[in-house]
């Protein structure tokens, strides 16, 4: 499985408007929920609140992937946000996040969560990687440059 198969090019905000914590999560939240009207968009902020309560997800380097499961999905759904300013994201390194990876998953499938979120994790280390996401121009490159540097993992 390829991240491409759980990022539409319609998830992708290539110009956050957010200016803080929350505002990011429901603008994040609102492109998960675009072609899915069964998930309800208050209660999937909750869940990633919940969750940033437990500690940031702003895991450094100008990234953050917040993450939460949610109840009624069968298969984890990706949205990516990019701030050109960067906001306060309670990050690790203190440093404001410019790329937001938001990952939704099903209730019951720790497994292919964690495998998830590793994956996201290791290509945002990539410095060059983070580099292309800042600077492609449109919500086309940005799919582009996310799809062409993932190798897929193995969700099992």
């Amino acid at each position: 499985m390829k991240l491409a198969d759980l990022l539409g090019e319609d998830n992708i905000i290539p110009d956050l408007k957010a200016r803080d914590k929350v505002k990011a999560l429901e603008e994040l939240s609102e492109a998960v929920i675009a072609n899915r009207p069964s998930i309800d968009k208050d209660s999937l902020v909750r869940v990633l609140l919940d969750r940033e309560r437990l500690g940031s997800t702003g895991i450094g380097d100008g990234v953050a992937i917040p993450h939460g499961k949610y109840h009624g999905i069968t298969q984890p759904i990706i949205s990516f946000g990019r701030s050109r300013k960067g906001l306060d994201f309670e990050s690790m390194d203190g440093q404001p996040v410019h790329l937001f990876f938001l990952l939704v998953a099903p209730e019951n499938s720790a497994n292919i969560h964690l495998k998830v979120l590793a994956r996201i994790a290791k290509i945002l280390k990539n410095s060059s990687f983070r580099k292309l996401l800042m600077n492609a121009p449109t919500r086309k490159d940005l799919y582009q440059t996310i799809i062409q540097n993932d190798e897929g993992f193995d969700p099992d």
